[in-house]
């Protein structure tokens, strides 16, 4: 079983990368292929996902993403593309604040994720998530450039704590 890969990307495609290691080409599905560039090198975290008609690998730039995606293909209804389409359009944070906060709209609004799916993630998942420290952290930075955004359009600070 593989953990990570460590090399220089060979070619990105619609949906994949392909990662050159010591001479040998590793095709990767991954959320966002064109944030790779070619000639870079990277350390790609990977989950293979082994079915009887397929063998595959989806990778991630962070180990928090592939944390992530373990617990979301753990989800009744949910397998590794569209999880992986999760991560295409959405971040950490929100992921994990709209699954916190039962927010069932933000969820939705990823491909093939319906209201059904929506709810079987927030049911399974709600309060299991332990991406305090990544979401905080995230949180704290954006909180503060937002009060400095405030402060300049000239609100004043009781206003803004509120």
């Amino acid at each position: 079983m593989y953990s990570y890969f460590k090399g220089t990307i060979a070619i990105v495609n619609t949906n994949s990368i392909v990662i050159d290691v010591n001479g040998i080409g590793y095709s990767i599905f991954v959320p966002n292929p064109f944030s790779y560039q070619v000639g870079e090198t990277y350390q790609v975290y990977v989950y293979n996902h082994i079915r009887e008609d397929e063998y595959s690998l989806y990778g991630f730039k962070s180990l928090e993403e592939k944390e992530l995606f373990m617990k979301l293909i753990n989800v009744k209804g949910m397998g590794p593309k569209v999880a992986s389409g999760i991560f295409a359009t959405g971040s950490i944070t929100g992921v994990v604040d709209a699954i916190n906060k039962e927010n069932l709209l933000y969820l939705t609004k990823f491909p093939k994720v319906g209201e059904k799916l929506a709810k079987q993630i927030v049911l399974d998942l709600k309060g299991k998530l332990d991406f305090e420290s990544v979401v905080s952290e995230q949180e704290g930075n954006n909180t503060e450039e937002l009060i400095g955004v405030l402060e300049n359009l000239g609100y004043k600070s009781l206003e803004i704590k509120r």
